[in-house]
């Protein structure tokens, strides 16, 4: 293989259980660097949510963040292209959940907002209780998230919809599918139906930034372990799931790495880097 850019999916990825890159990652992703190879996040978080201690590794040089919806250039924080909801797909999507029992939060201009139920509880929404440090962080809590976003319907880099019963969230998600036009619908954890533009997803980001390189899909790999990685470790060259990946994210890699608490991510790196 001859690679030359890596996609890294963070959170259950190249993150910890803490939520933080470890010693032995971020070795392996300088390491990386130092051979040449370009290193990019591909997260489902937005850019005003990335970790510090990633951002802070030199040499990572783009972000793909809200699944596709936004590339940025890191040392500049510039926004290099971006694909907001349509405001009419955003109009049904609310109208069409407004009586199911679930909440929301809404992605615009690289800010998270969300219920402020939600960011009081998570875990009462379905959130692993690991999560709930995260979420009260980068959450900027809304008492009226439903008028929020149809107030910002025009503005909107993505969409949230969550909650904690795994039989509803199947049923919107189809409903969603078969009746809203020009969206692109995935899930990193079990309570969020991740919506996004038609042309999003973290497979875009990755086209845009290989092509801006000069990159085919086969110099790039990518880093997963949830279903909106499958598309992503499907377009590029080495797809690699860690061990702790879904079923969808393990069919759609080339290879499966070791856990993301066991450094993982290091291990595909150093493999496919031939180490």
């Amino acid at each position: 293989m001859d690679i030359k850019c890596i996609a890294l999916d963070l959170d259950m990825t190249t993150l910890d259980r803490e939520g933080r890159l470890s010693e032995e990652n971020r070795q392996a992703l300088e390491y990386a660097i130092g051979k040449g190879v370009h290193i990019m996040i591909a997260s489902g978080r937005s850019f005003d949510s990335l970790p510090a201690d990633v951002l802070a590794v030199p040499g990572i040089e783009y972000a793909i963040t809200s699944n596709g919806a936004a590339v940025y250039h890191i040392p500049t924080g510039c926004r290099m292209i971006g694909y907001m909801l349509e405001p009419h797909s955003v109009r049904e999507i609310m109208a069409r959940t407004a009586d199911l029992p679930l909440t929301y939060e809404a992605f615009l201009d690289g800010v998270a907002y969300a219920d402020a139920g939600y960011v009081q509880d998570p875990v009462a929404h379905g959130a692993a209780p690991r999560a709930i440090r995260y979420i009260q962080t980068t959450r900027h809590p809304e008492a009226d998230i439903r008028g929020f976003i149809l107030g910002h319907c025009d503005q909107l880099d993505s969409l949230d919809l969550i909650t904690g019963a795994p039989e509803l969230k199947a049923r919107t998600e189809d409903l969603l599918r078969r009746t809203v036009p020009d969206i692109y619908v995935t899930s990193s954890v079990p309570q969020l139906i991740e919506i996004s533009h038609r042309n999003a997803g973290k497979h875009s980001g990755v086209r845009f930034v290989a092509e801006l390189l000069g990159l085919s899909p086969a110099q790039v790999a990518a880093f997963g372990d949830g279903d909106n990685d499958a598309d992503m470790l499907t377009y590029v060259g080495c797809g690699i799931a860690v061990e702790n990946a879904t079923p969808a994210c393990r069919s759609a890699a080339r290879y499966v790495t070791a856990r993301h608490d066991q450094n993982g991510v290091a291990r595909g790196i150093y493999d496919i880097l031939h180490i």
